[in-house]
């Protein structure tokens, strides 16, 4: 579950009961992860009791700052008979340069591959891609420098996630990030808004805004020629706006016309 940032986590809730639905809902264990977070402990805090106020029958935190505590067996304990795993915002390069390589990032895996609901917001969503936006700069135009990116925790292959996507205009960077990695598919998710990936690589999109889908793989560009922060020519990119009760298969990298039911959904759904 690849979050946006800012849901809603007062009154509908709809992103969050999903979560605790999906990790077993009144027999959901959970564990909540806050090493993006400069408020690591009152994130922590803040998690756990909306967890335990939708029914979760279990959750724990951790916190770890610096790769040791993060390499600890105990830390790896606390995932073991986890259903759900949650990684809060903040800054994704503290959290993957901590938790990265990590016993921690091994029980994370291990953990996702027995069918544990992974889910990750803002940062936490960015740092679960196989390639992460480290830095970037906001705007609508790619441009030559404007974007950095490194290697994410790689739960969601093939993939680069971006947050905040339509609040903060960074449809520009994400094309950059695409035109010099084009195999990758981009996935620029509103706040509010959850990209859902099952295990068949559908992406199921719930939530108040849309998932923006950057595919490169026709484009054109010159990225490998700039310099400076130049405008980047990108041409041939496919993009794809989906809104809550839709779904798009990354693998075909194709909306699926078989649900039948999207914008029913949606209607629904407000």
């Amino acid at each position: 579950m690849l979050i946006g940032g800012a849901e809603d986590k007062l009154r509908g809730r709809q992103i969050l009961k999903r979560f605790v639905k999906a990790a077993g809902g009144p027999e959901a264990r959970v564990t909540v992860i806050a090493t993006a977070s400069e408020i690591g402990e009152e994130a922590l805090r803040l998690y756990e009791g909306v967890f335990l106020e939708l029914g979760a029958a279990y959750v724990t935190g951790l916190h770890p700052t610096e790769r040791g505590q993060a390499d600890r067996p105990e830390s790896t304990a606390e995932l073991s008979d986890a259903t759900g795993v949650f990684l809060t915002g903040g800054n994704q390069l503290r959290l993957t340069s901590i938790v990265a390589g990590t016993r921690l990032h091994q029980a994370l895996h291990l953990a996702h591959d027995r069918g544990a609901v992974i889910a990750g917001t803002s940062a936490g969503a960015s740092a679960l891609a196989s390639h992460m936006m480290a830095f970037g700069q906001p705007g609508a135009t790619p441009r030559h420098g404007n974007v950095q990116t490194t290697a994410g925790l790689g739960l969601v292959d093939g993939t680069i996630v971006d947050q905040h996507f339509e609040q903060r205009t960074r449809l520009g960077r994400l094309l950059s990030a695409i035109a010099q990695s084009p195999s990758l598919i981009g996935l620029g998710l509103d706040e509010d808004t959850c990209a859902i990936v099952h295990s068949n690589h559908a992406m199921e999109v719930i939530g108040r805004g849309a998932v923006t889908i950057v595919d490169g793989s026709q484009m054109e560009t010159d990225a490998y020629r700039l310099r400076g922060r130049r405008p980047m020519m990108v041409s041939g990119a496919h993009l794809h706006s989906i809104p809550a009760g839709y779904w798009f298969d990354l693998r075909a990298r194709a909306l699926f016309h078989d649900e039948g039911s999207g914008a029913a959904e949606r209607e629904a759904s407000e």
